[in-house]
């Protein structure tokens, strides 16, 4: 999977530059107000059954792709924007975003195929409907501002979707796209040296103080009921690299998540469980938990974040959708006190400490019984052997010495 993955973003990018995908416009109405438009190419990569072997197609979406106005929406009454795009035989691609009043984002990707279409599907042993849904995919944009990711980005679940050339807005103001920007971590890379002057001289930035260990904070969401069906404890700290335009380098900065500046919010379904922690002005932190069913385990399967970092040209967006950390067995909490780093994507990895989480099955407001992760075991592990075999020292210290006295007691004689 992870082959076709990486030759399928090799192909959109290849068929980009040769300008065989074509971008297509999207639009939401409501009335005669847009309240979402997306401009974007977009490719499918999507592994079946034949009657004689296992195939991987490339779809793109085409010109006549079109939006469902039934079931698309802007969001009134509370619901969440849907953009549903249809086209082919029976085939779709669907966004649902949500905000936080100062970013929104696409919460949810899904992509729905129709495998009895032989023209895509030849020889396909199923011709059903399948649905492919991608969690938490790391698009995110600041509220009144144009999502724009030129590079292609490849998003996977069971399938690979993998768009480009993307212009994108929710929650819209107006009825075009605004012009002002939020640009994706790939379109921030610049090898462009700025302009010199002669008789100028420019003074290095100094380096960034490292701001320490991270104040541990506690984090939870609310069921429809108000009863906690999602609860965490850990202290947060963000590793981030990115192109800062006044060193006109690639540049990494650690960034503590502040508890008292974060506020919690996410949702909790029967199989998947989000947590969103938004600091004030500076960053939004996604987390998706996926629970198997079938083997009574869940784990972190999506980290997504949004950042305003001082330096940077545009807010820093990175995510990651098939992530598997944190493992654990349902109805009980997942525990490392150790430091872990998440990586994420190359340009992101979140460093966490005194970590406690439970995505599922939160009774009294509590934490139920906690697995422990490998690290800390380990070092459980390390006091026991030393404390094992100080034990074995002083017993084979003390073995010696009563032999010792014993041969000492026999060389005497009775007078």
């Amino acid at each position: 999977m992870r082959l076709s993955v990486a030759v399928a973003s090799l192909l959109v990018a290849w068929l980009a530059g040769l300008g065989c995908i074509q971008a297509v416009t999207l639009e939401v109405n409501e009335g005669n107000t847009t309240c979402i438009k997306a401009e974007l190419s977009a490719t499918f990569s999507i592994t079946y059954n034949s009657s004689s072997s296992t195939r991987t197609v490339t779809v793109s979406l085409p010109n006549s792709t079109t939006v469902d106005a039934d079931r698309s929406s802007c969001g009134a009454d509370g619901s969440s924007p849907w953009l549903v795009a249809v086209f082919g035989t029976g085939h779709e691609m669907g966004m649902s975003f949500s905000t936080n009043s100062v970013m929104y984002s696409v919460a949810n990707l899904t992509l729905q195929y129709n495998l009895s279409d032989a023209s895509v599907f030849p020889e396909a042993n199923r011709s059903d409907v399948v649905t492919v849904v991608v969690p938490s995919v790391g698009i995110w944009a600041t509220m009144n501002t144009t999502y724009r990711c030129m590079s292609p980005s490849t998003f996977v679940g069971e399938a690979a979707v993998t768009f480009s050339d993307m212009r994108l807005e929710a929650y819209m103001p107006g009825n075009d796209l605004s012009p002002t920007e939020s640009v994706c971590t790939a379109d921030q890379t610049s090898t462009t040296a700025p302009p010199t002057t002669a008789g100028t001289t420019t003074t290095a930035a100094p380096a960034p103080t490292p701001p320490g260990t991270p104040e541990r904070g506690t984090y939870s969401v609310n069921n429809l009921n108000g009863t906690v069906c999602l609860l965490a404890q850990m202290a947060l700290q963000l590793n981030v690299s990115y192109f800062s335009p006044s060193q006109n380098k690639t540049v990494r900065e650690l960034v503590n998540l502040t508890p008292n500046l974060t506020r919690s919010s996410g949702s909790c379904e029967a199989g998947s469980a989000s947590l969103v922690l938004a600091q004030e002005g500076s960053s939004t932190l996604n987390f998706t938990f996926t629970l198997n069913s079938t083997s009574n385990k869940y784990h972190l399967s999506g980290i997504a974040l949004l950042a305003n970092l001082s330096d940077a040209a545009a807010p820093f967006s990175a995510g990651n959708a098939s992530l598997d950390y944190l493992r654990s067995t349902l109805g009980r909490s997942y525990i490392c006190n150790a430091e872990q780093t998440l990586v994420v994507v190359t340009t992101f990895s979140l460093n966490t400490f005194r970590l406690q989480v439970q995505p599922f099955e939160v009774t009294t407001n509590q934490f139920a019984t906690a697995e422990e992760c490998q690290t800390d075991q380990d070092k459980m592990l390390i006091p026991i052997v030393v404390g094992a075999a100080l034990a074995g020292l002083v017993l084979i210290v003390l073995i010696a010495y009563l032999i010792g006295r014993r041969r000492s007691h026999a060389g005497y004689q009775t007078i």
